[in-house]
């Protein structure tokens, strides 16, 4: 018999699972305490819980907690996991900044967006990660007591996965799961227009945004998502929403030589950008292998960023990371690079 994930089920429906086996309800606020509070991996560890309820919890249940096969640690720190999931194994990385440890999850095995840029995406696609298996990467990594902020910046598109993600960050952020502020939690899309919608309506965690071309020409080159989502009318959508107070708006902007590194790109985006409450941050572009794509050296860098900051775009150039273990932006992949199947 299949074994349901306490971590795939947010209360309610443990609540409804556990009342269908003559259980209390209450007995779903223990588990959840000793899971997400306690950080328990076991069901003996529940010692508050009668040995015939826990007996009937190991029958149809499992804790969710899978460790993690491999790490690997960058000279900066920055440390890479690798996972085991139904579908595939997927990378997780840590990343300490003095007092931040943030943890950028997979929400997907492989991705679905074939950007041209993203080693991900040229892994192909595999399969949605649960929201249970998106939680383990939380509960798993050695870091987990310390981990201050989480990035769905992994492997995978959320919006592709909507579902699971909005579950897990049901999860992460509900008093009775591990209670992270959603200011502490940032999803990032490469422009799903309807997820972008669902995610601003139901959470209020901050929206990163994958632009890398202001033109849309230029950018379904890239990104083939602009020729089903394009990013003028995303734009317009986020028009609706306040980003000045309750949470943030970025755009991730991977600049390559001679392809969007121009005053005329610098140009569009504030065009494009004009008028929304939102900051850029410039992406060094992180090598990835049979790909003739180059980053502009630092002087350009922050001259683009200079003229986004003179023309009202608050621009900042972000700091890589984890490079030479293959886990900066761009660079995740499952563990050998092995192309998974379409």
């Amino acid at each position: 018999m299949s074994k349901q994930s306490i971590t795939d089920l947010n209360l309610t429906r443990l609540q409804e699972e556990f009342a269908s086996l003559s259980l209390p309800r209450y007995t779903a606020r223990q588990v959840t305490e000793w899971i997400y509070k306690k950080r328990s991996a076991r069901f003996e560890d529940m010692t508050n819980i009668s040995k015939k309820n826990l007996s009937l919890l190991a029958e149809h249940f499992d804790t969710g907690r899978q460790p993690y096969s491999m790490a690997t640690t960058s000279a900066d720190g920055t440390k890479k996991y690798l996972f085991s999931t139904r579908h595939g194994d997927i990378e997780t990385v840590m990343i300490p900044d003095d007092d931040r440890r943030t943890l950028c999850v997979s929400c997907q095995v492989g991705c679905r967006m074939s950007c041209r840029f993203c080693m991900t995406g040229r892994c192909g696609f595999a399969g949605n990660l649960s929201a249970g298996e998106i939680i383990n990467q939380v509960l798993s990594v050695d870091e987990a007591k310390n981990i201050t902020n989480i990035v769905f910046m992994g492997m995978g598109e959320p919006f592709d996965n909507l579902g699971e993600v909005l579950r897990a960050i049901e999860i992460l952020t509900s008093e009775w799961g591990l209670a992270y502020s959603p200011k502490r939690i940032t999803v990032s899309t490469s422009g799903l227009r309807k997820g972008i919608e669902t995610f601003l309506d139901n959470t209020q965690c901050h929206l990163a945004i994958s632009l890398h071309n202001p033109f849309a020409d230029e950018r379904a080159k890239m990104m083939p998502v602009e020729h089903s989502d394009h990013i003028e009318e995303v734009v317009t959508l986020l028009h609706r929403y306040d980003f000045a107070h309750q949470r943030r708006l970025s755009f991730e902007y991977i600049v390559f030589e001679g392809i969007n590194d121009s005053v005329r790109h610098a140009e569009g985006i504030v065009r494009l950008l004009r008028g929304l409450f939102c900051r850029v941050n410039l992406i060094r572009f992180h090598e990835v292998a049979d790909l003739d794509l180059r980053s502009p050296d630092k002087n350009k860098m922050e001259h683009f960023r200079d003229y986004l900051n003179r023309h009202g775009i608050i621009s900042t150039i972000r700091r890589s990371r984890g490079e030479d273990i293959e886990a900066a932006c761009g660079q995740l992949k499952n563990q050998l690079g092995v192309r998974v199947q379409l």
